[in-house]
């Protein structure tokens, strides 16, 4: 089989890890650094932290701190002026995955007068970045180890950039950030890193011998311990396991490619302001359901990996235990199930299929089982 395999080459896990922050950029010959992070992160305190320890190494820092979720690509610009001005010379993405998707493309803005417009696509980015250091303070969206970075546009579309450049130079994965996340924010980032590995192992498209093994260990961890990261955020084996898995399915799909979850998912997310993780979550299972007729071989193999120890009578069985731990997960994550009370209206869905159908279709591709717009209007509907 042939196949191209990117990677972060250096990845740092390790309780307290974010003092080891300026001596990493230190080492990337980075003397003027640009933190983008959001509000919540200041107000937790790491990014005075993450400024201590660019400090201590000699090395002058500045906040950008205005990140907002699904990043607009008026803010991308406003933070990438920001360190302009700061003439940055190096970049850290500290938080979730707008933080760490506004990073990338700040890191790579420096470097380049491409307008960010023409950079929407796959190998359409010109120009090489800065040095960039992503630390994640969620356990989700792999975006420490993704060369991809999602913007909205201000028509409100989901517009996505893949280029290798984005990669960044050093992951650091400090559990000591994620510890005091709530049980709701926990639960979908956990099950938005979990849809990663799934939809990377079942992929019909890029599915791939190294990114299947680092779906299936991703699954096993996130499956074996996002409930007690849920209901004792204190765990810092739990933590640990999560960032770990959250990882490994990060550098799984962007290998093989996401699929109809989370095509199904981006017009809540774009449209309503529903967080990732959760649209994910709403329409997880009931895709998987959809699936079944054609992935259930190869969800009955996830079964065994995030199931460990259960006896399945046949494949049939696995696969069906596999999509009942999902729908029981998500019933246990506290997170709203229905699109209604989270303020999607009935006359939505024909255009939001609409816009899956047309201007997703290539996620939809990479879905185990073709999905037609009626297929989309009736997940939709279930959910609603």
């Amino acid at each position: 089989m042939s196949l191209t395999f990117r990677s972060t080459p250096r990845i740092l896990c390790q309780a307290g890890g974010l003092s080891k922050l300026g001596e990493i950029l230190h080492g990337l010959n980075a003397r003027r650094v640009m933190i983008i992070c959001d509000p919540g992160i200041v107000a937790l305190g790491f990014a005075e932290q993450a400024c201590q320890s660019l400090a201590s190494a000699g090395i002058t820092a500045a906040v950008f701190s205005d990140v907002a979720a699904d990043p607009p690509v008026a803010m991308v610009h406003a933070a990438a002026d920001a360190a302009r001005s700061l003439q940055a010379d190096g970049v850290v993405g500290l938080g979730g995955g707008s933080s760490l998707d506004t990073a990338k493309l700040v890191a790579l803005m420096l470097n380049s007068d491409q307008p960010l417009e023409q950079m929407y696509g796959t190998n359409l980015a010109t120009g090489q970045r800065v040095p960039l250091v992503q630390v994640p303070t969620t356990a989700g969206t792999g975006s420490e180890v993704t060369w991809v970075s999602v913007v909205t546009d201000d028509q409100g579309r989901k517009k996505a950039i893949y280029a290798p450049q984005l990669l960044p130079d050093v992951a650091l994965l400090d559990p000591l950030l994620t510890t005091g996340l709530p049980p709701k924010i926990t639960a979908a980032t956990g099950l938005d890193a979990m849809v990663h590995a799934i939809e990377a192992y079942t992929s019909r498209t890029g599915k791939n011998p190294i990114a299947d093994g680092l779906a299936a260990k991703a699954l096993a961890l996130m499956g074996q311990n996002l409930r007690t990261a849920m209901t004792d955020g204190s765990n810092l084996p739990a933590r640990t396991a999560m960032l770990q898995g959250s990882l490994m399915a990060g550098m799984a799909f962007v290998n093989a490619s996401v699929a109809a979850i989370h095509a199904l998912a981006y017009p809540l997310g774009a449209r309503y302001h529903v967080p990732h993780g959760h649209s994910n979550a709403i329409v997880m299972a009931p895709i998987m359901r959809f699936n079944l007729p054609v992935a259930a071989p190869l969800y009955a193999e996830l079964a065994r990996v995030m199931i460990p120890g259960q006896r399945f009578g046949s494949t049939a069985a696995a696969a069906e235990a596999l999509v009942v731990a999902i729908e029981e997960l998500v019933a246990d994550s506290g997170l709203e199930r229905r699109m209604s009370a989270l303020g999607v209206p009935a006359d939505a869905i024909p255009s939001m299929a609409e816009e899956v159908d047309v201007g997703i279709r290539r996620l939809i591709a990479c879905n185990p089982r073709d999905m037609t717009r009626a297929d989309i209007v009736a997940v939709y509907e279930g959910v609603f």
